[in-house]
């Protein structure tokens, strides 16, 4: 793999290629991946995969059109039909008033922030294995599991480079690994599955692959001889690793395109109470070790922390540039880009802080609800915010987690969800995005 500083002038040999071929304008960014990939199942190894590759993306700009290529071969004179190709295709594009680069002035100039996000390791192939079979085998030794989808470890790194005509450029580094298990609990058409995994940027910060295992296999177990319940309206509990999808969707609705488009269930509530006012949002770009942590966004320009949702107000729209211009707004620093396309947006390490009641206290009040584990499908119309998604889990039964339940439609609105989310107080930080225990009492729950 090239260094980050190699990266970087691969990146901005493109941009003056492209300067010189006549763009008025132009950005570039550079991507390469190396990952190894271990499976076992049932104690033996099913897959090994090796993969690396390189790509780069062009984007130019000729007056108010432009176009992007691509290509993952790096010959010189490939590279460079490829930028005379961009060109002619900018050429026949239709005018984009709101297309460009972001505003000079707010391109980064300073170093960028250190994310501490490449330990440098690179674990063998025979260290993944030991890994995987190690949670798998924990997964299935919790009785009452009788099969088994496989354990599965990782260890990869990536660098990105990014340059702009107008004077950025940046590159970093970040690695990663991966450690899961799947299996099956039960027999005949009484079966469960379930799962668990851990990811981290550092290997040394990886959950143990044991413990991993036996979250699976205990999981697994746990959902066995779901019960019928009586279907109605009654107090909905988000698990953490569901209840993040939750600010999934409110940053679909947030975002400056679906503003633009007028296309979100959002669209008037900038700087009101959306949720309570207990509840505060932050997006965390400079993290350190986190999952995605970075020093600029898909634009150049710089990341900040930042609060999206402050004591349940909506504070801003995220944006990206061609979507600012469009509200006559400025960018946010949010800009997602890939080697294919125009930027998008996203946030980096995004996080519910954490309410001042238990989950267990949480709870305690709920006569008849349901704890949710498992979310099915995506019935969620962004416009409308009307909300019907597929659910398994438990049920709760006089401020208790009692039998479990599947096959079930958990349905509401996401304007009244939100409204109505109290957080408990267990936050923790292991994914990309990040919520404590939820609790909605906006919702209807069908059985299956």
């Amino acid at each position: 793999m090239l260094k980050p500083e190699e990266a970087q002038d691969r990146a901005n040999a493109l941009i003056s290629q492209a300067k010189q071929a006549g763009a008025d304008a132009a950005d570039a960014i550079y991507v390469c991946d190396a990952a190894t990939q271990v499976q076992m199942r049932l104690g033996n190894l099913e897959d090994v995969e090796r993969s690396e590759g390189e790509e780069i993306g062009l984007r130019v700009f000729v007056g108010s059109r432009s176009a992007t290529v691509s290509s993952s071969n790096m010959n010189p004179d490939i590279l460079s039909s490829l930028v005379g190709r961009a060109i002619d295709m900018a050429k026949e594009a239709p005018e984009d008033k709101y297309a460009g680069l972001a505003p000079e002035e707010l391109i980064l100039k300073t170093a960028p922030h250190p994310i501490d996000g490449d330990d440098g390791q690179d674990p063998q192939p025979e260290i993944l294995r030991e890994m995987a079979l190690k949670a798998e085998d924990a997964a299935r030794a919790v009785e009452g599991v009788t099969n088994s989808e496989g354990g599965g470890a990782s260890a990869g790194r990536s660098i990105v480079a990014l340059a702009t005509s107008h004077g950025f450029s940046g590159a970093y580094s970040t690695s990663g690994y991966s450690v899961s298990a799947s299996v099956i609990a039960g027999e005949g058409d009484g079966m469960e599955r379930d799962y668990a995994y851990g990811s981290t940027r550092y290997f040394e910060d990886l959950k143990d692959a044991e413990a991993v295992g036996r979250e699976a296999g205990e999981r697994a177990i746990s959902r066995l001889n779901p019960v019928e319940f009586e279907s109605g309206a009654m107090p909905v509990v988000y698990d953490p690793r569901v209840g993040n999808s939750l600010l999934g969707h409110y940053l679909g609705a947030i975002s400056g395109s679906a503003i633009a488009r007028k296309t979100s269930f959002l669209l008037d509530a900038l700087g009101t109470q959306v949720f309570d006012s207990a509840i505060t949002v932050i997006d965390c770009p400079h993290r350190k070790r986190g999952l995605r942590s970075k020093a600029f966004d898909g634009e150049g320009l710089p990341t900040a922390k930042t609060k999206l949702v402050d004591n349940g107000q909506l504070t801003q729209w995220i944006m990206e540039s061609a979507s600012a211009r469009q509200l006559g707004l400025q960018p946010t620093g949010h800009a997602s880009r890939g080697v294919g396309g125009s930027p998008g947006v996203s946030v980096t390490n995004l996080h519910m802080c954490a309410g001042s009641i238990s989950k267990a206290e949480l709870i305690k009040d709920i006569k008849h609800g349901v704890y949710i584990t498992e979310l099915i499908g995506m019935g969620v119309n962004p416009v409308t915010g009307d909300y019907s998604r597929g659910a398994g889990g438990f049920l709760i039964v006089d401020g208790e987690i009692g039998p479990p339940v599947s096959e079930i439609t958990i349905a509401g609105n996401l304007k009244d969800m939100f409204a109505s989310l109290i957080p408990a107080d267990d936050l923790e930080y292991e994914f990309s995005i990040n919520v404590p225990t939820l609790r909605t009492d906006s919702m209807t729950v069908a059985g299956g």
